[in-house]
């Protein structure tokens, strides 16, 4: 573990393992690296680099208003050359898919596979429909109200926790109370940055589409995501898929938002099959 400067902005990054690079893209915004250590597994074949995007986990310093979709995939690939890759795989969760898909978009030479897990190529599931989806499954309206200001980032720093809580369950099919039990007791530190949240949902991911620009990605594509994912839902996973060139779809069955939380051996078994036979762009 280690802070890098990086565009004269540090970075925290932990890389692991041996072999071909590949790049973790944390979700949130307002995340940190540490919710995609369960991918840890892969370090058996491939070199990971695991990193907080500006402003968020532990990497603090720069100003808020300086997290953008530039600066964001900039510092990606800052990172990347700073490492000595030229190329690089690189997969990223929720809102870290959506700077994974801007990065493909904005470097597509760096590039040599990409993974979008539970990601998306435009930001209205997260904004309108994923309040209106909880309502049909049943969820309370409080609930159903808190989560359409939170990713409209109407809450504030002081009600961000309580508004939260109200729609936390609806992350997973089913909640790993003991996996996030160990996590917490054995695992690092984990950094919630609740401004990072409040400005991403306002300013960066706000409007926010790439799904005019899909067919302009050509590298080999693995779309990953929980059949019951609320932010995302299966039904843009199949219209995100079908719109990459070169893509594969993959649903995990009995999962939400967090498939490598809670099928971690599936979707392990899923990204090393697809990284490993899935054929490089040419160049």
């Amino acid at each position: 573990m280690t802070t890098m400067s990086i565009r004269d902005v540090p970075l925290f990054v932990e890389t692991i393992g041996q072999g071909y690079p590949l790049a973790l893209m944390h979700g949130g915004p307002g995340q940190d690296y540490t919710s995609l250590l369960p991918l840890k597994p892969l370090a058996d074949r491939f070199r990971l680099v695991f990193y907080d995007h500006r402003c968020n986990g532990q990497s603090v310093g720069a100003d808020q208003s300086t997290m953008t979709m530039d600066n964001l995939t900039a510092d990606a690939d800052a990172l990347r050359q700073a490492l000595g890759y030229e190329k690089w795989a690189v997969l990223g969760h929720s809102f870290g898919g959506q700077v994974a898909l801007e990065y493909a978009l904005r470097y597509p030479d760096r590039l040599s596979h990409l993974i979008v897990m539970n990601g998306g190529g435009d930001n209205w599931w997260v904004e309108a429909n994923s309040s209106q989806l909880l309502a049909r499954r049943g969820y309370n309206p409080a609930a159903v109200e808190a989560t359409r200001r939170f990713f409209t980032g109407e809450v504030t720093t002081a009600n961000y926790y309580s508004a939260f809580f109200k729609f936390m369950l609806a992350y997973f099919y089913r909640f790993p109370l003991l996996v996030y039990a160990r996590a917490l007791a054995t695992g690092p530190k984990i950094f919630y940055r609740p401004e990072a949240t409040i400005f991403g949902y306002r300013h960066v991911v706000k409007g926010w589409t790439v799904m005019d620009r899909l067919a302009e990605i050509r590298v080999p594509t693995l779309v990953l995501a929980g059949r019951w994912d609320f932010l995302f839902p299966p039904e843009h996973q199949a219209i995100l898929a079908d719109r990459l060139p070169n893509a594969e779809l993959v649903l995990v069955e009995r999962a939400g938002h967090n498939p490598h939380i809670e099928r971690q051996a599936e979707v392990i078994r899923t990204i090393r099959d697809f990284l490993e036979h899935a054929k490089p762009a040419a160049g």
